[in-house]
C-alpha cells in the first residue's frame, strides 16, 4: 500500500493558480515570495493575475508550476505531513522532476526556481523560432511511432519526446522531419497526428545547447540526497544519489520522458496511490489511462488540503 507523489509539467499552468493558497496560508505566500526574490522579479503577480501569454512563456511557466507545487507541499507539511512517511517515491513530468526533487529536499526552493529559469531560457534559445516542432500522435504503439520517426528522419532530426501512456506519444525535432513523421504515423494507423502549438522542440537532440547549460548550472548548485528516491524521467527507475540524479536531469533535456513506463513501474512495485501535487489533474488522468489498478489523488488548491490529508492518512493507516 505504497504512495508516490507526482508533480505536473508544462501545460498544466493557468492564470490564478495558487492564488487561493497564498491568500489562505502564510506558508504558501512565503513560497511565492521566495521564488520572487530568487528570480529578482514578481513572478507571483504573473501567476496570480496574468497575462496568460506571459505566464505561458517557458521561462515563466516552469518556475511558476514549481512554485505552486511547493506552496502545496509547505502547507501540507505545516499540517503534519512528512514526505518520507507519506510517500515511498517522488516523480515529476519533465520540469515536474525538479519540483519532485525540491519537495524531497534535494534542492532549495530558491535554487530550484533559478535552475528552472535557466532551463526555460536555454530551451527557448536552443533552436531559432519556427525551425522546430512537436506533434502528438494518438492511438499508435510506441514501436510504430519509432518507425514513423525513422521515416521522418530523412528530413532531419525527429524522435519521441514523451510517452504519456494511453496511446498518446509526442514527437519532437526539426519541423519538416516532424511533419513527415506525423504523415507516416497516420499512414501506420494513428487516430490523430496533431501539430502542437509549442515554442521549441523540447526533449529532442536539438536541445543539446540547453543540456549543456543545465550541466553547468547543476554543477554549481547545492545538492542533498532526496529523502525518498525519485523515479527519473529518462530511466523510469528509482535513483537516490544526487550526482546521478543531476546527470539524468541533464540527459532529460534531450531525452524521452518515459511517463507510461514510470506509472507501470509504480504499479509493478507496490505503489497503489499516485498523489499529484500541483496545478491541474493531467497526471491523474494519465495514470488512469495507463493502469487502473493505481488510485489517483490530487491536490491543487486550498479546498483540496483537508480532503487530501485525510485520504493520505487513510492510505497509510
Amino acid at each position: 500500500m505504497a504512495t508516490a507523489f507526482t508533480f505536473p509539467g508544462q501545460g498544466s499552468q493557468s492564470v490564478g493558480m495558487g492564488k487561493d493558497l497564498a491568500e489562505a496560508f502564510p506558508e504558501a505566500r512565503a513560497v511565492f515570495d521566495e521564488v520572487d526574490e530568487a528570480l529578482g522579479e514578481k513572478l507571483s503577480a504573473v501567476i496570480f493575475d496574468g497575462p496568460e501569454e506571459t505566464l505561458t512563456l517557458t521561462a515563466n511557466a516552469q518556475p511558476a508550476l514549481m512554485a505552486v507545487s511547493m506552496a502545496l507541499i509547505r502547507v501540507l507539511e505545516a499540517r503534519g505531513l512528512k514526505i518520507e512517511q507519506a510517500a515511498s517515491y517522488v516523480a515529476g513530468h519533465s520540469l515536474g522532476e525538479y519540483s519532485a526533487l525540491c519537495a524531497a529536499g534535494m534542492f532549495s526552493i530558491a535554487d530550484t526556481a533559478r535552475l528552472l529559469r535557466i532551463r526555460g531560457n536555454a530551451m527557448q534559445a536552443a533552436v531559432p523560432a519556427g525551425e522546430g516542432a512537436m506533434a502528438a500522435i494518438i492511438g499508435l504503439e510506441h514501436e510504430d511511432v519509432e518507425a514513423a520517426c525513422a521515416e521522418g528522419a530523412a528530413h532531419g532530426a525527429v524522435q519521441i519526446a514523451n510517452d504519456n501512456g494511453g496511446g498518446q506519444l509526442v514527437i519532437s525535432g526539426l519541423k519538416p522531419a516532424v511533419e513527415a513523421a506525423a504523415v507516416a504515423a497516420t499512414a501506420k494507423g494513428a487516430k490523430r497526428a496533431l501539430m502542437l502549438p509549442v515554442s521549441a522542440p523540447f526533449h529532442s537532440s536539438l536541445m543539446q545547447p540547453a543540456a549543456d547549460a543545465m550541466r553547468e548550472a547543476l554543477a554549481g548548485v547545492d545538492k542533498k540526497a532526496p529523502v525518498v528516491p525519485v523515479i527519473a524521467n529518462v530511466r523510469a527507475a528509482p535513483v537516490s544519489d544526487p550526482e546521478d540524479i543531476a546527470a539524468l536531469l541533464v540527459e532529460q533535456v534531450t531525452g524521452q520522458v518515459r511517463w507510461r513506463e514510470t506509472v507501470a513501474w509504480f504499479a509493478a512495485n507496490g505503489v497503489t496511490t499516485l498523489a499529484e501535487i500541483g496545478a491541474g489533474k493531467v497526471l491523474t488522468g494519465l495514470a488512469r489511462r495507463i493502469d487502473r489498478s493505481v488510485t489517483g489523488l490530487n491536490v491543487s488548491g486550498a479546498a483540496d488540503i483537508d480532503p487530501f490529508l485525510a485520504a493520505i492518512a487513510d492510505q497509510n493507516a
